[in-house]
């Protein structure tokens, strides 16, 4: 009855001592991320300590920012170590001296420009009283509508002036209500809300503008970034992530609706539509480099020797 008594004990201290057993976090890792579906790996690597778990010892960090422009001061100044963003942006940095490199895609989704069909019909309809919303110059947004405008308009069409910077969310209100916004370059589940709404339509699907298929974001890391083994934790962390969405697709979405404030219906819709990808291959630096070269938005052609982490 003893030894009954005092096995009852040590199964009840079994969690205690284990816990005590388990590594505190020494290190700290900075990842950042922005808005939208195309982030929903991170999201549940986030909600479920996925990163922890392959990395025990490390603490991470998550931050969310509007647009490139602060991944890219953050990096700079030291401040993160890991990013996710459009390909375009991450090229201008390359362009202007940054030392970062691609190690994965995140994710492959629609993109692409709604209007509101009460105020214009076409591109050419844009006026003094029209703004075209996107998240910043330079994003992959920017990049596929002068795509678009080049290929359809090969006399010319400057838009610049009408352009404006709105986050995601911002965007999609500011197209839904009455505003200047006629436009807005966008992805998941923006893109998906605003075409739910009767008055909004398609106007440019990014894929067709670009000539193929592209991702979308694309994962980046400090060039001076030598531990290799964080960056296959990462890895390993974001590929469960998504093999969670594609094969438990129940789960994601509990995980995710209160994230992106959806109903659980509204969001499993949402990822199993065409065109949402979240495989590691990254399509579409060449072609982005080129265009953005041709285009005068790059200095000099980039190598793709220059864009892509490897392992030392």
């Amino acid at each position: 009855m003893k030894f009954k008594f005092l096995g009852m004990i040590l199964l009840m201290l079994l969690p205690v001592l284990i816990s005590g057993c388990a590594p505190e976090p020494t290190k700290t890792l900075k990842i950042a991320q922005q808005y939208g579906l195309a982030y929903a790996p991170l999201q549940i690597a986030e909600e479920l300590q996925l990163i922890e778990k392959h990395l025990p010892g490390y603490r991470i960090e998550w931050v969310r920012m509007i647009n490139t422009a602060g991944i890219r001061e953050a990096m700079v100044s030291g401040d993160l170590d890991i990013g996710f963003m459009g390909i375009p942006p991450f090229l201008i940095g390359v362009d202007r001296g940054m030392e970062w490199k691609i190690f994965r895609a995140l994710a492959r989704t629609p993109v692409g420009l709604a209007y509101d069909t009460a105020r214009i019909t076409s591109l050419e309809d844009i006026g003094p009283n029209h703004k075209i919303a996107l998240p910043q110059p330079g994003s992959i947004q920017h990049i596929l509508l002068n795509m678009y405008i080049a290929d359809r308009y090969p006399q010319g069409l400057d838009l610049e002036n009408y352009l404006t910077t709105l986050s995601h969310p911002d965007g999609q209100m500011a197209l839904e209500s009455d505003t200047e916004i006629a436009a807005h370059f966008t992805s998941p589940p923006y893109l998906f809300e605003e075409l739910s709404k009767d008055s909004i339509e398609l106007m440019i699907d990014g894929e067709e503008a670009f000539g193929g298929p592209f991702t979308f974001i694309v994962g980046v890391v400090r060039g001076n970034f030598k531990d290799a083994e964080v960056i296959e934790g990462v890895n390993r962390a974001i590929e469960e992530a998504a093999e969670l969405i594609q094969r438990h697709p129940g789960r994601a979405v509990e995980i995710l609706a209160p994230v992106y404030e959806l109903p659980e219906s509204v969001l499993r819709e949402y990822l199993e539509k065409e065109g949402m990808d979240f495989s590691s291959e990254v399509l579409g630096t060449q072609r982005f480099s080129d265009f953005m070269f041709d285009s005068g938005l790059l200095s000099g052609a980039i190598s793709q020797e220059d864009v892509f982490y490897e392992k030392e």
